[in-house]
């Protein structure tokens, strides 16, 4: 048996890393990378990515499985029916503190293709690189779900990195 036999740890260390924040007291946040398979509001979209909040004050009825994380959330005082892939998910971690975890780009996001107006290309596609720091704790508790900026992205690299804060 190989390793593209197994299945992924992805959703597992979604898991764990979402029970971490919680028990501790922090925000569990995830960074998604939005494609057509991914069900949010998409007015909430920015630069191709999502930054959801995935505490227990902020979603109901959450479910994070081995195959999607599914929930019900309020997006400016409505509600919505939230649907992300696992595979999708480029990182979680901790609104208080930055700490988590980035995960690699899949194969489908290895190769993408540049927009297009009226067939001819118009720009290539940049990718944002996720950096965990420490993010702004400041903001009271959770009233409708209101992501804040993706952490800044990192110059130049092809890959999320994860900053080690001790």
């Amino acid at each position: 048996m190989n390793a593209q036999d197994f299945p992924s740890t992805r959703p597992y260390l979604i898991r764990a890393l979402y029970e971490w924040c919680s028990d501790n007291g922090f925000t569990p946040y995830v960074v998604v990378r939005v494609n057509e398979s991914v069900r949010v509001p998409r007015e909430y979209i920015t630069n191709g990515e999502i930054v959801l909040n995935v505490s227990y004050d902020a979603t109901s009825s959450l479910q994070i499985g081995n195959d999607f994380i599914e929930f019900k959330a309020r997006f400016g005082g409505k509600p919505f029916d939230i649907i992300v892939p696992v595979g999708r998910v480029a990182a979680i971690y901790a609104r208080e503190n930055g700490q988590g975890m980035a995960f690699p780009m899949e194969e489908d996001d290895l190769h993408i293709p540049a927009p297009t107006q009226a067939g001819t290309p118009v720009a290539e596609t940049e990718r944002a690189t996720v950096q965990l720091q420490s993010v702004d704790s400041t903001g009271g508790g959770a009233p409708d779900h209101e992501p804040p900026n993706p952490p800044p992205a990192a110059g130049g690299a092809g890959r999320p990195q994860l900053k080690r804060i001790k």
